[in-house]
Protein backbone atom coordinates (compact mmCIF):
# COMPACT_ATOMS: atom_id res chain seq x y z
CA UNK A 1 0.00 0.00 0.00
CA UNK A 2 1.20 3.54 -0.75
CA UNK A 3 1.95 5.73 2.41
CA UNK A 4 -0.19 8.18 0.94
CA UNK A 5 -3.10 5.66 1.81
CA UNK A 6 -1.57 4.56 4.99
CA UNK A 7 -1.03 8.42 5.95
CA UNK A 8 -4.88 8.85 4.80
CA UNK A 9 -5.90 6.00 7.30
CA UNK A 10 -3.72 6.53 9.80
CA UNK A 11 -5.43 10.58 10.24
CA UNK A 12 -9.07 9.17 9.50
CA UNK A 13 -8.70 6.21 12.21
CA UNK A 14 -7.19 8.81 14.26
CA UNK A 15 -9.79 11.44 14.03
CA UNK A 16 -12.19 8.43 14.76
CA UNK A 17 -10.63 7.65 18.03
CA UNK A 18 -10.67 10.85 19.17
CA UNK A 19 -14.20 11.32 18.90
CA UNK A 20 -15.35 8.23 20.13
CA UNK A 21 -13.15 8.75 23.82
CA UNK A 22 -14.62 12.08 23.91
CA UNK A 23 -18.02 10.59 23.89
CA UNK A 24 -17.24 8.33 26.25
CA UNK A 25 -15.54 11.16 28.80
CA UNK A 26 -19.24 12.93 28.15
CA UNK A 27 -20.95 9.82 29.19
CA UNK A 28 -18.89 9.34 32.60
CA UNK A 29 -18.74 12.72 33.13
CA UNK A 30 -22.94 13.14 32.40
CA UNK A 31 -23.95 9.89 34.49
CA UNK A 32 -21.70 10.89 37.33
CA UNK A 33 -23.09 14.61 37.65
CA UNK A 34 -26.97 13.44 38.04
CA UNK A 35 -27.94 13.29 40.94
CA UNK A 36 -31.95 13.62 40.23
CA UNK A 37 -34.33 12.53 42.74
CA UNK A 38 -37.72 11.66 40.83
CA UNK A 39 -40.87 11.53 42.59
CA UNK A 40 -42.58 10.05 39.72
CA UNK A 41 -41.42 6.63 38.67
CA UNK A 42 -42.04 6.89 35.09
CA UNK A 43 -39.79 9.71 34.84
CA UNK A 44 -37.44 7.84 37.08
CA UNK A 45 -38.14 4.86 34.62
CA UNK A 46 -37.23 7.13 31.77
CA UNK A 47 -34.05 8.19 33.08
CA UNK A 48 -32.69 4.86 33.70
CA UNK A 49 -34.09 3.37 30.24
CA UNK A 50 -31.88 6.33 28.57
CA UNK A 51 -28.80 5.79 30.73
CA UNK A 52 -29.21 1.53 29.39
CA UNK A 53 -29.08 2.40 25.95
CA UNK A 54 -26.50 5.29 26.52
CA UNK A 55 -24.50 2.72 27.72
CA UNK A 56 -25.12 -0.17 25.43
CA UNK A 57 -24.20 2.39 22.44
CA UNK A 58 -20.87 3.08 24.33
CA UNK A 59 -19.87 -0.14 24.47
CA UNK A 60 -20.47 -0.98 21.46
CA UNK A 61 -18.29 2.32 20.70
CA UNK A 62 -16.02 0.95 23.55
CA UNK A 63 -15.52 -2.31 21.00
CA UNK A 64 -14.32 -0.16 17.93
CA UNK A 65 -12.28 1.78 19.66
CA UNK A 66 -10.32 -1.42 20.34
CA UNK A 67 -10.53 -1.79 17.22
CA UNK A 68 -9.21 1.12 15.59
CA UNK A 69 -6.00 0.58 18.13
CA UNK A 70 -5.18 -2.53 16.47
CA UNK A 71 -5.93 -1.16 13.10
CA UNK A 72 -3.26 1.54 14.23
CA UNK A 73 -0.94 -1.09 15.62
CA UNK A 74 -1.27 -2.67 12.21
CA UNK A 75 -0.57 0.13 10.33
CA UNK A 76 2.56 0.90 12.28
CA UNK A 77 3.23 -2.97 12.05
CA UNK A 78 3.16 -2.70 7.84
CA UNK A 79 0.30 -5.39 8.15
CA UNK A 80 -2.67 -3.30 7.16
CA UNK A 81 -4.56 -3.77 4.19
CA UNK A 82 -3.30 -7.27 4.51
CA UNK A 83 -6.19 -10.25 4.73
CA UNK A 84 -5.37 -11.91 8.04
CA UNK A 85 -7.07 -15.34 6.49
CA UNK A 86 -5.83 -15.30 2.98
CA UNK A 87 -2.61 -13.09 2.97
CA UNK A 88 -3.84 -11.00 0.01
CA UNK A 89 -4.85 -7.14 -0.25
CA UNK A 90 -7.94 -6.16 0.86
CA UNK A 91 -9.40 -3.61 -1.71
CA UNK A 92 -9.49 0.10 -0.97
CA UNK A 93 -12.66 0.69 -1.34
CA UNK A 94 -13.42 -2.16 1.58
CA UNK A 95 -11.06 -0.26 3.43
CA UNK A 96 -12.79 3.14 2.46
CA UNK A 97 -16.01 1.29 3.99
CA UNK A 98 -15.04 -0.62 7.07
CA UNK A 99 -11.29 0.70 7.93
CA UNK A 100 -10.80 -1.65 10.09
CA UNK A 101 -11.38 -5.05 8.70
CA UNK A 102 -9.18 -7.37 9.09
CA UNK A 103 -10.50 -9.68 6.05
CA UNK A 104 -10.86 -8.95 2.27
CA UNK A 105 -14.33 -9.47 1.14
CA UNK A 106 -14.29 -12.94 -0.19
CA UNK A 107 -13.02 -14.36 3.09
CA UNK A 108 -15.47 -12.38 5.16
CA UNK A 109 -18.33 -13.81 2.63
CA UNK A 110 -16.50 -17.18 3.15
CA UNK A 111 -16.88 -16.56 7.29
CA UNK A 112 -20.66 -15.33 6.95
CA UNK A 113 -21.75 -18.20 4.92
CA UNK A 114 -19.82 -20.50 7.64
CA UNK A 115 -21.29 -18.92 10.70
CA UNK A 116 -24.97 -19.13 9.06
CA UNK A 117 -24.64 -22.80 7.87
CA UNK A 118 -23.58 -23.24 11.59
CA UNK A 119 -26.42 -21.03 13.07
CA UNK A 120 -23.90 -18.48 15.06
Amino acid sequence: MKKKDLDYFKALLTDQLEELLDHADDTVSGMTSQKENFPDPTDRASLEADRNFMLRIRDREHKLIKKIKKTLDRIDAGTFGICESCGEDIGIERLKARPVTTQCIECKIKEEAMEKALGL
